[in-house]
């Protein structure tokens, strides 16, 4: 295994505004609070360990062993959830969907980076302990972004109806789903193993939070990690006074949008706030509260309360109210002891709109940290680049661009065009000097040659690269070949496959790779040559 670290800006996949914030630029540090590195977390500690109770220690680590009861966890999974009633005890926490079968690679990465940044704060802060959770979104009802994943370039599909949380729904629809995948991934060792994962974990568990739960258990629980459900009435009730405050007071919407005024300015706003951010949710639905004409009313349906019945619900059932993708984020850092919280460039975007709207409500903000991302490449295909004299920067260049680069680097012909296109804008100088002692239509008809010229030679560039690339055929469709492999549908492959691919051929051993390579807090991008 060889690993190599690339600065993500290299890669041409992320957002500017997870540029600026990566490089601490001015623009960004409004919008968060300590950054991730050893001084940050140092602030951290001491702020969330004053404002963090006791009391919602005791209700976290209750609730937490009522959602793992019927799982067997690790020895080291039971132990970070008892720690967890200790005050010195800190966790670091990564959400994602119940996408089917873990969804997309970068599922693991998220889970490994919090487990990596947990194993190196305790080096750093021997006195504290780090505890790694995985927060599953089961409240989410956007359906049509989880029920799938990408094997070998086909999709895995289950079809069931919709309707309601995620975390929910019932699994028996899934056999046939596994009848599907099984046939696929062969009868090798690896391959019996993927199917016991899934087998166990779909078909043996009712619904999707618990089928999740223990998948994620199963490929993570010897690092300990704690897996969170925050469908869960006991720790709602710890929300419920926030719960209560954006229903009378609108606060999120507001602060928020204060926010995204100054936010947008110099970068894209990834969400943006409703009046009420809180959903209502049933068995069959969730639905958006809105506030019209004095009454509260749960969208698309019948129910509507009053002021007073409403605060009387919150309070009674707190299982009904669900936060959308403003709050959950304030649920999160509500019930939890947390430093980090370690997302995706779209999350941390998102998150960075937040943190005014965190400090109106007197809850700590969390350090964002950009999560790894990773490119896994083989030694057949690290031996094919090598031939190809494509460096490792050079693969994330737009297609065009490499094939471009790489003809003319390869070509008998070598012409700069730059040189004389400069060449020729220095002759058109003198030649204004010139028009300028004249008459000002000399001077624009100057003008008028230089434009003309300069795209003439620019029209030879463009026709002598594509005469070049027909000369140099074969060699263009092994880089183009090469480059749809690693990179499918010219995409980071992290968004595109399904673990299964990697461990059906490397098993456990893939996962053991990621654990040794995934660096958290040196901010860069992994390449992994296996």
């Amino acid at each position: 295994m060889k690993i190599t670290q690339i600065p993500f800006k290299k890669t041409g996949f992320f957002p500017t505004i997870m540029l600026d914030y990566l490089e601490q630029k001015e623009t960004i540090q409004p919008f968060y609070n300590n950054f991730p590195n050893i001084a940050g977390f140092h602030n951290q500690i001491a702020a969330k360990q004053k404002s963090y109770r006791l009391q919602t220690r005791l209700v976290l680590v209750d609730a937490l062993k009522k959602q793992f009861a019927n799982f067997d966890i690790s020895k080291k999974t039971t132990e970070n959830i008892n720690l967890l009633k200790l005050q010195n005890t800190f966790t670091i926490t990564t959400g994602h969907q119940l996408n089917l079968f873990t969804g997309p690679l970068y599922f693991l990465y998220k889970i490994i980076s919090t487990i990596n940044l947990c194993e190196e704060l305790s080096a750093k802060f021997p006195k504290q302990n780090f505890v790694p959770i995985y927060w599953m979104a089961t409240e989410d009802h956007d359906f049509e972004e989880i029920n799938y994943f990408n094997f070998e370039g086909k999709k895995v599909i289950w079809n069931r109806e919709d309707g309601g949380a995620v975390g929910r729904f019932s699994t028996e629809s899934l056999q046939s789903v596994f009848d599907v995948f099984k046939t696929q991934l062969g009868t090798s060792k690896n391959a019996e193993e993927l199917k016991e994962i899934f087998k166990h974990g779909y078909l043996k568990h009712h619904n999707l939070a618990e089928a999740t739960r223990y998948i994620a258990n199963e490929l993570f629980k010897a690092h300990g990690l704690v897996i969170l459900d925050g469908d869960d009435k006991s720790l709602k009730e710890l929300f419920t006074p926030f719960v209560k405050d954006e229903l009378e007071n609108e606060i999120s919407f507001k602060e928020v949008t204060k926010t995204i005024t100054k936010l947008k300015e110099n970068y894209k706003i990834q969400v943006s706030p409703r009046e009420i951010n809180l959903f209502y949710l049933g068995d069959n639905f969730r639905e958006r509260i809105i506030f019209e004409d004095g009454v509260y009313k749960v969208n698309n349906t019948q129910i509507s309360f009053s002021k007073a019945e409403i605060l009387k619900e919150a309070q009674e059932n707190p299982l009904a109210f669900s936060p959308n993708v403003i709050m959950r984020p304030l649920y999160q850092e509500v019930i939890l002891p947390n430093l980090c919280y370690i997302g995706g460039g779209g999350e941390i975007a998102y998150w960075m709109q937040l943190k005014n709207y965190f400090r109106k409500v007197k809850v700590t903000f969390p350090i964002l940290l950009l999560r790894n991302s990773v490119q896994v490449i083989s030694k057949k295909q690290q031996i094919k680049l090598d031939k190809l004299d494509i460096s490792l920067e050079e693969l994330f260049l737009k297609q065009h661009q490499l094939l471009s680069k790489k003809v003319v680097e390869n070509s008998d012909i070598q012409i700069d065009f730059d040189k004389k296109i400069a060449y020729l804008q220095a002759q058109f100088e003198d030649l204004k000097k010139i028009a300028k002692k004249t008459d000002i239509t000399f001077t624009g008809a100057v003008k008028a040659q230089e434009v003309k010229q300069i795209k003439g030679l620019k029209n030879l560039e463009k026709r002598l690269l594509k005469a070049e690339k027909r000369r140099q055929k074969d060699l263009v469709d092994r880089i183009t070949f090469l480059q749809n492999e690693l990179l499918p549908n010219q995409s980071l492959e992290e968004r595109q496959r399904n673990f299964s691919e990697y461990y059906l051929e490397y098993g456990v051993s893939f996962l053991e790779a990621l654990k040794e390579g995934l660096k958290p807090l040196e901010l860069q991008f992994t390449v992994l040559e296996l």
